[in-house]
């Protein structure tokens, strides 16, 4: 049964609230411990968060700090506007990064609760409202992950892994571009899942496919935000040659 465009919304509230408890229940020490992110750590991924945030919010309302303005301040360097925003809040305490983020992510709510669903977001090629709330749900699952390894606090799947798992099937033709690869002619390809708990499989895709990739849910996520390498998610099957470029080259982000 398809989600209800304005669910997701509930849903990445929900996601950040979960990430905000952890944050608040850890130590100073905690925000310094490294992450699988190459030398970021816990407060970096905070702060990513909080300037992708602030970002969104105006790419998304047509404010100064919109996507495409921050790039061009950076001289189109995308990478140093980035690494400029974890500079930051490496100035901040862990507090201060915490309310840095957490003001900025319900000022976002917020403004996205107010725009209509059939909006189209320029964000990279142009996403329409549901997927690009959804990305924003995605990029905190995601960057989540990174800080739970951190602490040592491995969190619980749940059913809002339907939003990734979905955004993970809709962008594997830009996936395949980034890889410089091309889809087999006359393949189609069907995604079936099995959610974290008990209840109908999720799929994706028509069901007279060519090729199916089936699994669990949380291994195809991991996959598509690039949490987890092939030979991490043995449970995930390829069936077929589109199959097998789905399961190697999954990407949800740009």
């Amino acid at each position: 049964m398809p989600i209800p465009d304005r669910q997701v919304l509930d849903d990445f509230t929900a996601e950040q609230t979960d990430l905000y408890h952890l944050l608040a229940g850890l130590d100073d020490r905690d925000w310094t411990r490294p992450t699988p992110a190459a030398g970021w750590n816990v407060g970096d991924q905070v702060s990513h968060l909080a300037q992708t945030e602030e970002i969104a919010r105006d790419t998304a309302i047509g404010g100064p700090q919109s996507l495409g303005a921050e790039v061009e301040r950076y001289g189109g360097d995308g990478q140093a506007m980035l690494d400029a925003g974890v500079e930051r809040g490496r100035t901040m305490t862990p507090s201060e990064v915490l309310d840095w983020w957490w003001t900025a992510a319900a000022r976002n709510r917020e403004s996205l609760a107010a725009l209509d669903s059939s909006v189209r977001v320029p964000w990279g090629l142009g996403m329409g409202w549901r997927a690009f709330v959804t990305a924003r749900l995605m990029e905190h699952w995601a960057h989540g992950l990174d800080v739970r390894a951190g602490v040592g606090q491995p969190g619980t799947d749940t059913a809002r892994l339907r939003h990734v798992a979905w955004i993970g099937f809709n962008a594997l033709p830009y996936a395949f571009q980034i890889a410089g690869v091309s889809a087999p002619e006359g393949r189609t390809l069907r995604v079936e899942l099995v959610p974290p708990k008990e209840e109908s499989r999720w799929s994706f895709g028509p069901e007279d496919a060519t090729d199916c990739l089936r699994g669990p849910a949380g291994e195809w996520c991991r996959r598509a935000v690039q949490r987890a390498t092939v030979d991490e998610v043995p449970n995930l099957v390829a069936e077929g040659p589109l199959a097998e470029l789905a399961l190697r080259h999954a990407r949800a982000f740009l």
